[in-house]
């Protein structure tokens, strides 16, 4: 990867990471994302699971409603998508809906992730469009406010 591209994966995960904070913030696992298109964020979106009471309200998921209503189409697909870590099964399956052409993210999730660790979902043709990953971009602060998350969930329960 040359160095703009490195410059310019930085910034939007720095972007993505603001996010995760406002999840952390909020009491809810800190995920962060952002749509980018043209060099230009239309989509932010961060964990509000326990906000909404809703189990999909994952930060890609809403950070890609917020893009398509950005671009008043579905169809996001000169657009990248910068996540804090890997996607789930749900929200992989979400990005190549969505057409998205690259999915950069921070953290692997070894348990739950569905483009690397695990399952290869954006990438296996089978399961609908390829998308381009590039992984992980900042990987080492992405993860320490994951750990940060639950190493005071740990504390809270005792």
């Amino acid at each position: 990867m040359n160095a703009e591209f490195a410059s310019l994966h930085r910034k939007y995960m720095g972007e993505a990471l603001r996010e995760a904070r406002s999840a952390l913030d909020a009491g809810d696992v800190p995920v962060g994302a952002v749509v980018v298109c043209d060099g230009k964020i239309i989509g932010r979106g961060h964990n509000q699971r326990e906000l909404l009471h809703d189990p999909t309200a994952h930060a890609e998921m809403i950070a890609i409603t917020a893009a398509a209503s950005e671009k008043s189409d579905w169809r996001l697909e000169d657009c990248e998508i910068y996540v804090t870590l890997e996607p789930c099964p749900m929200c992989a399956s979400a990005i190549q809906q969505a057409r998205i052409k690259t999915l950069v993210y921070g953290a692997f999730d070894r348990g739950m992730g569905a483009c690397d660790s695990d399952l290869h979902l954006v990438t296996n043709a089978k399961f609908g469009r390829v998308v381009e990953v590039i992984a992980p971009v900042m990987e080492e602060e992405c993860a320490e406010l994951l750990l940060e998350f639950f190493s005071k969930a740990r504390k809270d329960r005792g």
